[in-house]
């Protein structure tokens, strides 16, 4: 478990467009069809990671509070299936139902999307405005596995009540932690 950062990156990029598997439909979806009316929250995550298993319940907590705000989140996993097959999709889905994700979860096969994005880690998020533009790349909240720290969501929650209000949201990031994503060799 080794602990890895979010790259850290200048603010404003455009969300890079994609089309990829989505593991509990079975259908492929867009960026453009998943987009939100006031923006997107796109999250690295995979199965395995104990960082991604401390936060499920939040994550799904939060998707459940702003989607119906005309939010919209998006998961995708980018991890080498071979050699850690426990991220394969068909697990991805068995999880997602498992989790009641009320979000997407997407497989990001050749990783070429995670590497578009900048992603580094899981779990590794970035929340773009209306119009696509990066407005917050960071950390869910200040919890971790091992911090005794209970996951409030506290940093995401900012970000997205400060965009839903039209208030300047905070260039001082923290950035993720949390397991490296799995490239292949």
């Amino acid at each position: 478990m080794a602990a890895t950062e979010t790259t850290q990156i200048p603010l404003g990029f455009p969300a890079p467009s994609f089309t990829l598997l989505d593991t509990v439909s079975d259908k492929m979806l867009s960026l453009n069809e998943l987009k939100g009316e006031k923006a997107t929250v796109v999250m690295f995550i995979c199965n395995h990671c104990p960082y991604v298993k401390h936060v499920n319940r939040q994550l799904v907590q939060l998707a459940n509070h702003y989607i119906p705000r005309g939010i919209a989140f998006v998961a995708i996993s980018s991890n080498d299936v071979e050699n850690y097959p426990d991220d394969a999709p068909d697990l991805m889905k068995l999880t997602a139902k498992e989790q009641h994700y009320p979000f997407p979860y997407l497989y990001d096969e050749t990783q070429d999307i995670a590497k578009a994005y900048f992603a580094a880690c899981t779990p590794d998020f970035s929340i773009f405005d209306k119009d696509l533009k990066c407005v917050y790349r960071g950390q869910l909240d200040d919890s971790r596995p091992k911090n005794d720290s209970i996951s409030d969501g506290k940093d995401i929650k900012n970000a997205l009540d400060n965009l839903l209000n039209n208030h300047p949201i905070s260039e001082q990031q923290t950035p993720s932690l949390g397991c490296g994503i799995k490239w292949k060799k």
